[in-house]
């Protein structure tokens, strides 16, 4: 397939340009009626036509090209029930290699989707090119373009243990179901933030199914209730200040302590606002659920959101980026009530997986950005509990100029990361962040 082929498929399956992002109550009101799945599937695809080897549905089947070592399509892969589906990218090399490692598979986000990483799939599918396998994203089921299924925990309030394993399976037993699906023996699990979270679990209820582990500042890992503010996640911006000549750093103890100081300055400055949005996430509250009771005045709130958090983007990826949460932030909900069963107040998990991760035998890479809002010290636990248990496969590392969304706020560094620690052998290397 020749670029200039792709640009034509483009060309011939126009795609309208992202809407303004709504500032006015009209606006607002035109943008909430035009949301839903068409919407959704609209500004997805516009954001994965970034990539020049995307074909979007409808395309002719691709043309053999030594040049474009890869394919990029989106598909729906049914579950076992077939109301069930999860929505998938699937980056695939047109040149399969015998010795392929393991596919790598993308995992998003509370409440987010596939779409987040866009600017981490051309060095991806470089990689999958180079490598001769394949590189996958999908989203969670009840969450983005994936099934939008009812989501209950029959588990009584009080019994825990009941209810994370419950919330929990929701999740990992669709993606173990996916897998199987997609026949894929062994997969990298790359997890953001509750991705990364249930990357663990997933990984520690299938072991054999998985390769190694890559956490994008991963939810859930620290004991302490007092170490995040959640908030930030609503009313900071995008850290920006990004170069080219960034690189991941490994997280040694100053580092870490840097990074832990500016979150305990952030957690004495919360003002009441902040304060009412940490209450909210507390009381069981899924922050989209509040946006829809607002209905019209929905755009509106996710546009203020959109403007602050993705400002470094450029106006053009600013306005995809607002288009994309918007439609799949007023979907129905689902997925997103898990939240108040696998955390606690705080943001902090009911069973943290810095008590759970020894048994895993794989590599598992902690990535934190240096304005994080999440929890560095539960990483740096984490991997010396993979020491103690005998897996010297623990690595951490802090990316410069990034927030919580470290792929989207920094993508060279954690492109860069992300291509070298696929490639690391799965034996090799050694704990890396300093006691």
């Amino acid at each position: 397939m020749q670029m200039s082929e792709s640009a034509s498929i483009a060309e011939t399956i126009p795609l309208p340009p992202a809407r303004e992002i709504p500032s006015t109550f009209l606006a607002s009101v035109k943008s909430w009626w035009a949301a839903g799945e068409k919407g959704a599937a609209a500004s997805e695809e516009r954001l994965l036509r970034k990539l020049p080897y995307f074909r979007p549905a409808g395309s002719p089947p691709a043309t053999p090209d030594p040049a474009t070592p890869v394919v990029a399509q989106s598909s729906r892969v049914e579950l076992d029930d077939p109301k069930h589906y999860l929505n998938t990218l699937s980056i695939t090399s047109t040149s399969p290699s015998p010795d392929a490692p393991p596919p790598a598979v993308l995992l998003h986000g509370y409440g987010a989707g596939l779409g987040f990483f866009y600017q981490n799939f051309p060095a991806l599918g470089q990689w999958a090119g180079r490598r001769g396998t394949s590189v996958y994203a999908i989203d969670w089921l009840g969450m983005g373009r994936s099934a939008r299924v009812p989501f209950h925990v029959k588990a009584k309030r009080e019994d825990i243990d009941g209810r994370v394993r419950e919330a929990e399976s929701f999740f990992i037993d669709s993606l173990e179901q996916w897998r199987r699906k997609m026949g894929l023996e062994t997969m990298t699990l790359v997890g953001h933030s509750l991705g990364g979270y249930l990357s663990i679990a997933y990984a520690l209820r299938y072991p054999t199914r998985v390769s190694k582990l890559i956490l994008l500042s991963p939810a859930g890992i620290p004991r302490d209730p007092n170490s995040t503010v959640p908030s930030r996640e609503l009313t900071d911006p995008q850290t920006t200040g990004a170069t080219g000549s960034d690189h991941p750093e490994p997280a040694d103890q100053k580092r870490v302590q840097d990074l832990k100081s500016s979150q305990q300055e952030a957690q004495r400055q919360e003002s009441r606002s902040r304060r009412l949005f940490t209450y909210l996430w507390e009381q069981g509250w899924s922050p989209f659920q509040v946006v829809r009771s607002t209905l019209f005045w929905g755009p509106m709130l996710i546009g203020k959101y959109s403007s602050r958090r993705f400002i470094g983007l450029g106006e053009d990826d600013t306005r995809a980026m607002h288009e994309y949460i918007m439609n799949i932030t007023l979907a129905k909900g689902s997925g997103e009530y898990c939240i108040s069963h696998l955390l606690a107040p705080g943001a902090h998990a009911r069973r943290p997986m810095v008590d759970r991760i020894a048994p895993l035998k794989i590599p598992v890479t902690f990535v934190y950005g240096d304005h994080d809002w999440m929890d560095p010290e539960g990483g740096k636990e984490s991997v010396e509990r993979l020491r103690q248990a005998g897996n010297g496969l623990g690595r951490m590392y802090m990316i410069p100029h990034a927030g919580h969304h470290v792929y989207l706020d920094n993508p060279k560094a954690v492109n860069d990361l992300l291509v070298k620690e696929l490639d690391r052998p799965a034996g090799s290397g050694r704990t890396s962040h300093s006691p």
